[in-house]
């Protein structure tokens, strides 16, 4: 009995394939690390580059053009969430957008800062208190890095518009299928 219990990494293979096939499966805090990856663009900065000053509240202050792909199959909702953890106060939300369809693959440059867009996605409140997208505005000094943040879900979330970032992340949890991130820098002159 002991060598066939032993017989190395192909009998956990197949007790592994065989528990999963019974719905039963292994969670770690491995597990959850290792999400699928989506990329995450856009037409205005690279990664690491500075933001232009048109997304910024030295400009415009609008939202700048995003484009991805990546979302795996099953995917039923995405997340985009913008945040600065260089702010004094502690991370600073910009953006927290929910419930973008599955089938979106881009957004364009200056959304409606509205509960609802045009697609049927919510926006939640970010640290100015405005629903919608709020651009880089640190104080003097220092650039600060902006990450902005794509999830695939396997669910929606079912939040009214307004949630708070903390809300948004609670109710995607254990939704997250993949993700995909793209950071900016900004300074203010």
């Amino acid at each position: 009995m002991k060598a066939y219990f032993n017989s190395g990494p192909r009998v956990s293979t197949i007790l592994c394939a065989f528990l999963a096939a019974l719905g039963v499966t292994h969670s770690s805090a491995a597990d959850k690390t290792q999400k699928g990856t989506m990329q995450l663009t856009s037409a205005a900065f690279a990664e690491g580059e500075p933001i232009p000053a048109k997304y910024t509240c030295d400009g415009k202050n609008i939202s700048p053009p995003l484009k991805w792909s990546g979302a795996p199959p099953g995917t039923k909702s995405l997340v985009l969430i913008v945040d600065d953890p260089d702010a004094p106060v502690g991370t600073w939300v910009h953006w927290v957008l929910y419930e973008l369809p599955a089938s979106t693959v881009e957004l364009p440059e200056d959304l409606p800062k509205g509960q609802h867009l045009p697609n049927g996605s919510k926006q939640g409140l970010n640290d100015f208190e405005h629903l919608g997208y709020g651009g880089p505005c640190p104080p003097q000094g220092k650039p600060h890095r902006y990450f902005f943040k794509l999830y695939a879900l396997a669910a929606p979330l079912g939040l009214k518009p307004g949630a708070s970032k903390k809300e948004v992340e609670r109710a995607m949890e254990k939704h997250v299928l993949a993700q995909g991130q793209l950071m900016g820098t900004y300074k203010r002159r």
